[in-house]
């Protein structure tokens, strides 16, 4: 297996990993060893020597840690986030989410994001939203302080306030008032779902894990979040793609009207409560 060249060692490291999307894991990890972007390295680099620190990188990847955690950082809606072991890698699935919030309420100006993780629901809205001010909750006060740092990243950490918060303890939103916009991916995955090893033991657990049909978080959530909307408030919540009926019985409990978003893929993935 040569690998005198980055374009050689590329090569090498894709077909060593094995993956669908090998081969932009491997240059994603090349660029960050030489300190440029991946259009750089692609235009300008494939004939350099290879550095040092590509190997260690791509040992990681090798024992299945996840590219966003090694690099420290992933995109989303177009901007950059910071992400660590403490929050979820925010999937380009979840722009749904976004592209629902900006359709619904397009003037909201007071936002709650519930279980904020990165920040990158909130952040990513505040951003889009230039009237907006919003709070993220999270229990995980390692999460927040990731989301402190992505904040001010991304130019919006005037206009948002993060706080420790669990919406399974009692009066976790006391004094938070009523929102325009409440945006909630909370944990919806089935406890023995089969998941890629780079998921079940990697991310975080509390974030994915929500029982045996994965809607405990909903059940308790949705039911708490008429008392936390103003009068034409909106709330979208992610959901995971065999989800949409169970949490929209739940929705239609609480006094909601619902309509269904689909990702990309064409598969269920947001819900508009009003």
């Amino acid at each position: 297996m040569r690998d005198d060249t980055v374009g050689q060692a590329i090569r090498a490291a894709a077909e060593a990993l094995g993956v669908e999307w090998a081969r932009l894991d491997a240059e994603l990890l090349m660029a960050h060893a030489l300190g440029v972007d991946r259009s750089q390295l692609v235009l300008r680099h494939m004939h350099d020597a290879v550095p040092p620190t590509f190997a260690p990188l791509l040992a990681r990847r090798l024992a299945h840690e996840p590219v966003a955690y090694i690099l420290g950082e992933t995109d989303f809606y177009g901007r950059s986030f910071t992400v660590t072991p403490d929050v979820l890698i925010p999937r380009s699935d979840s722009e749904t989410l976004i592209l629902a919030a900006l359709e619904a309420a397009p003037k909201a100006v007071r936002l709650l994001d519930c279980g904020t993780g990165s920040g990158a629901l909130l952040l990513t809205l505040l951003a889009e939203l230039p009237q907006a001010h919003g709070i993220g909750i999270d229990r995980s006060v390692a999460a927040l302080g990731v989301a402190c740092r992505n904040a001010k990243r991304n130019g919006v950490s005037q206009r948002a306030t993060l706080r420790q918060a669990d919406w399974t303890n009692a009066g976790w939103a006391s004094g938070l008032g009523v929102f325009d916009l409440v945006i909630a991916n909370p944990p919806y995955v089935e406890d023995d779902a089969p998941l890629d090893v780079s998921v079940r033991e990697h991310e975080p657990a509390g974030a994915l894990f929500a029982g045996s049909d994965g809607l405990d978080d909903y059940r308790i959530l949705v039911p708490q979040l008429r008392g936390l909307l103003a009068s034409g408030g909106i709330a979208v919540l992610e959901i995971g793609a065999s989800q949409a009926d169970a949490v929209s019985d739940l929705a239609r409990d609480a006094g909601f009207a619902v309509t269904l978003r689909r990702d990309l893929a064409h598969r269920p993935r947001a819900l508009v409560l009003q």
